[in-house]
Formats: C-alpha cells, sequence, structure tokens
C-alpha cells in the first residue's frame, strides 16, 4: 500500500510539473497574437525592440554629428560666408517650422499614451494631427526652396546667383544706355555736352538695397521680363544683403541644402511610419496589450524634432 501511494504521488507531482511548465509556455508563445515565436514574454520583445530602436538613433546621432561638426569647423574658418547667407533664410518660416515641429511632438507622444490606454480612435486621431504637421513643414520647406532656386542659389557647381547680384550692375546698364541715347556722338564736342537723364517713368521706380546698405533707385522689373529679351528670365530682388558677397557663396548653400535635405528625408520616413502605423491601429494590431510600433515610431519622430531644433538657430539666426 504504501508503495502504490508513493507512485501515486510521484505521478501526481510529475503532472503538475508538467503542467505548470506547459501554462507558462503557452502563455509565452500560444496565447498573445502579437508575441513573435523568438522571444519569451511580450515584455522581452518590447525591450528588444527598444534597444535596437536606440542603437539606430545613435547612428544617426553620429551622422547629423559629423555634419555638425563639419558646419562648425567651417563657420570658425569663413564667418563672413554665414553672415552674407543668412540673410537670404526667412526666420519667420524657419520659427513657424520650429513650432510645428515641437506641437507635434506633443501629438505623438499623445499618440503614444493613448496607445497604452488601448483607445483605438483617439491614436488615429493623433496620429493623423503628426502626419499633418509633418505635411506643414514640408509644404513650407518647399516654398523656401523653391525661392532659393527661383534667385539661383543653388548648391555647388549649379549656383547662378550672379542673375540676382548683377541687379545692380544691369540696373547702372540701362541708366547709362538712356543716357548715350540723348548724345548725337557725331558732333565733335558730344563728349563735352551734360545732358541731364531722363526722368523715369512709373514703370522703372523701385527702392532697392545696395550692396553697401545704401537706399538706391532700380528700374523695377516684373519677373520673367528682361530689358533685352522679353523671353528671357531676369530676377528682380526685393533686397541684396547688406555685406559684401564672398567669393566661396555656394559653399553656405551647399551646407543649408545638406543639412536641410537630409532632415527633409528624415521627416518624410517619418511620415511613412505614421501612414504605417495608422494602418496597424485599423487593423487592431495595436492595443494596451502590444503598443510597441507606436513607442517606437514616437521615439524616431522626437529625434527629427530635435535635430531640427539645433539646425533652425545654426543656419537662421547666425550672428
Amino acid at each position: 500500500m504504501s508503495g502504490d501511494a508513493h507512485q501515486e504521488n510521484t505521478e501526481g507531482a510529475a503532472a503538475a510539473h508538467e503542467g505548470g511548465h506547459g501554462d507558462g509556455h503557452d502563455h509565452g508563445h500560444g496565447h498573445s497574437p502579437f508575441l513573435a515565436h523568438h522571444f519569451d514574454s511580450l515584455q522581452q520583445q518590447f525591450e528588444a525592440g527598444k534597444l535596437g530602436m536606440w542603437l539606430f538613433l545613435a547612428t544617426e546621432v553620429l551622422l547629423f554629428g559629423g555634419l555638425f561638426c563639419f558646419y562648425t569647423v567651417y563657420k570658425a574658418n569663413h564667418p563672413d560666408l554665414f553672415e552674407w547667407g543668412h540673410h537670404f533664410l526667412d526666420k519667420r518660416w524657419g520659427a513657424t517650422n520650429t513650432m510645428v515641429l515641437l506641437f507635434s511632438s506633443l501629438t505623438m507622444a499623445m499618440a503614444v499614451r493613448e496607445a497604452q490606454l488601448g483607445r483605438k480612435n483617439r491614436i488615429l486621431f493623433y496620429l493623423i494631427v503628426t502626419f499633418l504637421c509633418g505635411m506643414g513643414f514640408m509644404g513650407i520647406k518647399y516654398i523656401e526652396y523653391s525661392k532659393k532656386f527661383h534667385e539661383g542659389l543653388y548648391p555647388g557647381k549649379a549656383f547662378s546667383y550672379a542673375t540676382v547680384d548683377g541687379a545692380e550692375a544691369e540696373r547702372k546698364k540701362i541708366e547709362e544706355e538712356s543716357l548715350m541715347s540723348l548724345v548725337d556722338t557725331s558732333l565733335p564736342e558730344a563728349k563735352a555736352v551734360t545732358i541731364k537723364p531722363k526722368a523715369k517713368t512709373a514703370r522703372e521706380k523701385g527702392p532697392a538695397v545696395a550692396p553697401g546698405g545704401l537706399a538706391i533707385e532700380k528700374p523695377k522689373l516684373t519677373e520673367g521680363e528682361h530689358p533685352d529679351d522679353p523671353n528671357e528670365l531676369f530676377i528682380d530682388p526685393s533686397h541684396l544683403p547688406p555685406v559684401e558677397r564672398p567669393e566661396n557663396a555656394h559653399v553656405f548653400f551647399s551646407i543649408y541644402f545638406c543639412l536641410t535635405g537630409l532632415h527633409g528625408i528624415h521627416v518624410l520616413v517619418g511620415m511613412g511610419v505614421m501612414v504605417w502605423l495608422m494602418v496597424l491601429v485599423m487593423k487592431n494590431k495595436v492595443g494596451s496589450e502590444f503598443f510597441t510600433p507606436v513607442d517606437l515610431g514616437g521615439l524616431y519622430w522626437h529625434l527629427v524634432d530635435l535635430i531640427w531644433i539645433y539646425l533652425f538657430p545654426l543656419l537662421y539666426l547666425v550672428e
């Protein structure tokens, strides 16, 4: 009897052990549809994903950190270049974009919070607002880029600011041609005759700022119009920088387009991430039990915002 009882107790203990192990295994691998097969628990999966995201963000910091170092060294050696170039950057647009991204960081943080609480509709709302903020940011960059391309402020060898910088020379050329047209060069004394310049018409009048910062009068040319060839594009800038143009002026815009362009690509990637997250939410693949994608997407978006916070003063607020 004692042997039979011992055997029954042993078999019961073994069954209990197997049952407990089986429950734990099923809880880790079979009960949650969000758990990948190579993780033991959702917590482990979350921590692994977050560590991977932080490692990726570290590489992003190294990338932009190298560009910031290049900016610092070049600015220290050529301060006149940045003093001249920043006059072409609109601080109002830059400040607006800064506020847009800061607000988008708030909405992204709210999306993460709502994902932790499992509120599907609110997650979608905040993700959509964040996406729209990204669209607003890129829209403003489009306006800024279009103006610079129109004025010939391209990066590298494509730089053709001579069409804008030569506006003052073009004005003087027009005045000289106007004076010479009033002089009869067939007369010997023609060179000694002083001719009063003809009065400027209302179309030709218009205030401007010379490179030295003094107010001057120059012809007012509409966009797309040239005094010699109506079909040739001629740009009449609204203002010229109050400092002399440096020889390596194109380098500033190479740096500007490199930094802001690379950041803009990251914004576009972030907008794509927002769309992907919205699809996951609508398919009920994100909730209070599993919000890792939203959390990691928020980390990436916050880095994009942080980089712009450095770019704005470095490029737009040069002293």
